[in-house]
Parts: C-alpha cells; structure tokens; sequence
C-alpha cells in the first residue's frame, strides 16, 4: 500500500499521509514521497490551494523510530534532517500556493511542527499537539524552535517543548497556535470548503502575501516596507487585479484565475 495518497480535483491537490497503523509516521518513504508532491503542486498550474492530513485516526506521530532504532536500519539523524525534514518544511514555505493543514488526529513531534509550517492549520475537536521530542532526550526540530515561538510566545513554546504537554485542539486555537477548530462530523467538508475558497481566490496575490510574511520572520521593519513595496507593485500587475477592480466597480463576483 502506498504511503502516501494524492488526489486532485477542482484546483485542489489533497496529499494524505497514508501509513494509519503507524499512526503516520515518518519512515523514508513517506518523507520522500511527501517531497514529491509538493514538487507536483509547484509545477503543476492547475494546482491553486494544497490540503495536508493523515489516513485514520492521526495525522502524524513524528519519526518511526523502528526505523532509527537498529544500527542496521538507523540512516543517522544528520540524514533525516537534511534529507527527509529539512526539505519538506522549505518547500511547504517556498510553495507558491496555500497550504492547509487539516490536523485530524494527534501530531506530535516533527509530525506537529510540520503541520505548524503550513499557511493555515485547522483541526478536528479530536486532535492534539504533542511537542514529543523531550521525552526521549532530542530537541524540537522540523522548524519547531522556529515557528511555535513565533506562534504563542517565547516563554509558553518553551514549556511545551521542555515538558512535552499533550494540548488538545481547543487548547492550540486559544492559545494561537492553529487557525480553527471543527467538529468530527463536519471537519471533511470544512476542510474541502476552505480549500475550495482559496482554490478561488487571486492566488498570485496570496502567493506574494505568503512570500512577504516569510520575509518578516526576519527582515527589519526598514526591509519589510521593502518587500512590501515590490510585492504590491507586482501584485498590481497581474491579471487578478485587474479583474478584481474590474468587478468591484461593477458590482459582481470576480472570476480570479490566479495569473
């Protein structure tokens, strides 16, 4: 069985981690295999909005530490960081598209810091966040000590990451960590209405918006006006603008085509 599912439909791509009695665990596979189709979701134009989730009852346990856990098996930590984690969190960052992450279940270690790299985080009443790397003596990684401070607070990212707390959904969209909690019975469609919005919507404008917000993680308010100032004028460029001020004048639903 395939470790990961890809379907597409009306400019949206779903990517499911597909290993459910592994709770969907990392093993290389997967890891490569989820780099694969976020490299179709660039290249593919058809593809305006991207869906992250898990098969079954989780969405991401983290690393399958049977894999790591036998000399013959273990490929070294320096490899599944540069090769397997490293990779997916640039090219979610770097992807010219919206991604949702549609938590469904528990993740925990590099499977909730990579849910926390995409652009919007939903979950279910079900999921929960786990910060699980301190219980077996290793650190957040997969961009954990950069995002989940950024997120909630220095201090408040600390405990969790020291102390490893299981934080229920409701708990992460109080505290600012994720976007929106759904119930069970309506998180699919949920899920598929928000993709489906910002399938929608001028995604040429949202690409340069998730361009500019990744540039202030670390730019200077000096250097962030900068952005701004180049991303608005090509924004104002494209064919979207366009027909956004086209049919704001004339009192009607734009048609965005994200060029």
């Amino acid at each position: 069985m395939s470790t990961l599912l890809f379907d597409q439909q009306n400019g949206v791509a779903k990517i499911t981690l597909n290993r459910p009695k592994a709770y969907n665990s990392f093993n290389k596979d997967l890891a490569f295999s989820l780099q694969a189709a976020l490299d179709k979701c660039a290249a593919d134009e058809s593809i305006r909005a991207v869906i992250l989730t898990g098969a079954g009852k989780a969405f991401c346990a983290g690393q399958d530490l049977g894999e790591v856990s036998t000399p013959e098996l273990m490929p070294g930590f320096k490899v599944l960081l540069e090769e397997h984690y490293r990779p997916v969190v640039l090219k979610i960052r770097n992807l010219e598209k919206p991604v949702i992450a549609a938590v469904n279940g528990v993740a925990a270690g590099a499977g909730a810091n990579i849910a926390l790299a995409c652009d919007i985080v939903v979950a279910s009443e079900k999921a929960s966040f786990i910060q699980a790397f301190s219980g077996i003596g290793l650190i957040p990684d997969s961009g954990g000590t950069f995002f989940l401070p950024r997120l909630i607070g220095f201090q408040k990212a600390l405990a969790l990451a020291m102390l490893g707390d299981k934080i229920s959904a409701t708990e992460a969209e109080q505290m600012g960590m994720i976007y929106k909690v759904f119930s069970v019975e309506d998180f699919e469609e949920q899920v598929n209405q928000l993709a489906n919005r910002l399938a929608k919507m001028p995604t040429k404008g949202l690409a340069l918006t998730k361009k500019a917000f990744n540039s202030s993680l670390t730019n200077s308010l000096e250097e962030q006006l900068s952005v701004e100032n180049a991303a608005q004028i090509e924004a104002s460029e494209t064919e979207d603008y366009e027909e956004g001020v086209q049919a704001f004048l004339g009192k009607r639903k734009p048609n965005f085509k994200g060029k």
